[in-house]
């Protein structure tokens, strides 16, 4: 299947820091890009993987679960582990959650990791459903753009597959047990205004984590993709930060040069 404009992955090859960007779920790449550019644009090597069964059609989608999804950022991971000296994890929404259980399970191989608007659970009423449902439903409406920003529209699917939802309350569940093994320096930006991830998430992972620096970052101007939204810049600037405070050489001339 054709990947849709704007969804294709996306890799640079910087220096000796690397980054991962993990997107959401029905996302795509696109929603980060912008992100993946500005940190290309400082030296970094970054690696923005397209998730199995995302950016094509949502049939495409109905065929994956948790699984093939994780198993591609872990693959990506493993590869930027090779030619990196240091390894942070970014990820937004379900990208939040694929970046907290690759924390978890890769210890001192990641150096710190930055979440937007993490996912903790599948909330409301039909999530208990969805066991049940998603044998007599194929198909709910989408999730996508939900963006305070005027003119910033976001690439991704307007059905969200039943049996993928099913497999993505699965794998929220799983990661939630997962959190204590999460112990490497965390910055967490949520917006107070999500349509699509309550604020009762962010302060779930907060409160699980076993991170002792961790910092919580208000994003006020910007709903659910805040990446492409008011506070868009504000949330690059603080990861570059970040990264610079843990890897000493990031930000020092000649020092992260790549082409």
């Amino acid at each position: 299947m054709p990947v849709l404009p704007g969804a294709e992955p996306y890799r640079h090859e910087g220096g000796e820091v690397g980054v991962l960007l993990c997107h959401g779920f029905t996302g795509s790449p696109q929603s980060l890009r912008p992100w993946a550019e500005y940190l290309a644009e400082r030296g970094l090597t970054v690696s923005l993987p397209l998730l199995p069964g995302h950016g094509t059609r949502w049939q495409d989608m109905q065929l994956t679960g948790w699984q093939d999804w994780y198993a591609e950022v872990d693959r990506e991971l493993r590869v930027l582990r090779e030619r990196c000296s240091q390894i942070f994890v970014f990820g937004l929404s379900m990208g939040g959650a694929l970046t907290l259980r690759l924390a978890a399970k890769h210890g001192d191989a990641i150096s710190g990791i930055v979440v937007v608007n993490p996912a903790n659970k599948v909330h409301g009423l039909s999530a208990y459903a969805l066991p049940v449902a998603r044998h007599f439903v194929r198909t709910t409406k989408g999730l996508t753009s939900d963006i305070a920003k005027e003119g910033s529209e976001e690439v991704g699917y307007e059905r969200v597959p039943l049996h993928s939802a099913h497999s993505l309350r699965k794998f929220f569940r799983l990661v939630d047990g997962e959190l204590p093994q999460v112990t490497q320096p965390m910055v967490l930006l949520h917006s107070p205004q999500d349509h699509v991830v309550p604020p009762a998430d962010s302060a779930r992972i907060l409160s699980r984590v076993s991170s002792t620096d961790v910092s919580e970052i208000l994003l006020e101007q910007s709903y659910h993709v805040a990446t492409l939204d008011h506070d868009a810049e504000r949330i690059f600037e603080e990861s570059y930060a970040f990264i610079g405070r843990l890897a000493p050489s990031v930000g020092k001339k000649g020092s992260t040069t790549g082409g």
